[in-house]
């Protein structure tokens, strides 16, 4: 009875260790697993070497629909059901493998994630309390994060019709006016 007890101490060790690896807060670390809050703490400040970082979890489900956002958490969201739904995956092992993808597949884009891994977790307990649901777009057939209950008829992802501003944010203004302040003294001697 003693090594059962003490595998799954050890098993909710590890799933913390991983998960403040990954970036998870005190909250979800709470909620996950069994350990007390001064042992997660106590990890937190070993894994991390700082103590947690304080404040309310995210608790709308408005930013999962913005644009950005929504291309990225229907990323992760379809390799989560993938791995839960058909392949067995338990609810937190398959979470941590969808984060992870998730977080390769950014890595070989070369792209910067936009969703962290407690925006990840509060996606999923948003599908869990079905305040969020899948819809397929119907120009790509692909499967995006939207409201619950919302009529899907006729629904385009935002990968599809993007609104006219996508992309055009401060950062990719200025790498553009660098490459084009860059190529300036090339284009005036080619000009010669």
């Amino acid at each position: 009875m003693a090594d059962k007890s003490l595998v799954k101490e050890m098993h909710q060790v590890q799933l913390a260790i991983e998960l403040i690896e990954l970036g998870a807060r005190l909250q979800v670390l709470e909620t996950e697993t069994e350990l007390s809050r001064s042992r997660l703490v106590k990890l937190y400040k070993e894994v991390r070497g700082m103590s947690p970082p304080k404040g309310m979890l995210p608790f709308s489900t408005d930013w999962f629909i913005t644009w950005l956002p929504n291309v990225h958490s229907s990323l992760f969201y379809n390799f989560y059901r993938r791995l839960t739904e058909e392949l067995g995956c338990a609810r937190m092992e398959g979470f941590v493998k969808a984060y992870r993808l998730y977080l390769e597949q950014m890595a070989c884009d070369d792209s910067e994630p936009v969703l962290g891994l407690t925006r990840a977790w509060t996606l999923v307990r948003f599908f869990e309390s079905e305040m969020l649901e899948l819809t397929a777009c119907t120009c790509c057939g692909g499967r995006f994060v939207t409201h619950a209950h919302t009529p899907g008829q006729g629904y385009v992802c935002g990968i599809c019709q993007p609104p006219s501003r996508a992309g055009k944010t401060k950062k990719n203004r200025r790498a553009a006016a660098d490459t084009a302040t860059e190529a300036l003294p090339a284009a005036r001697l080619v000009g010669r």
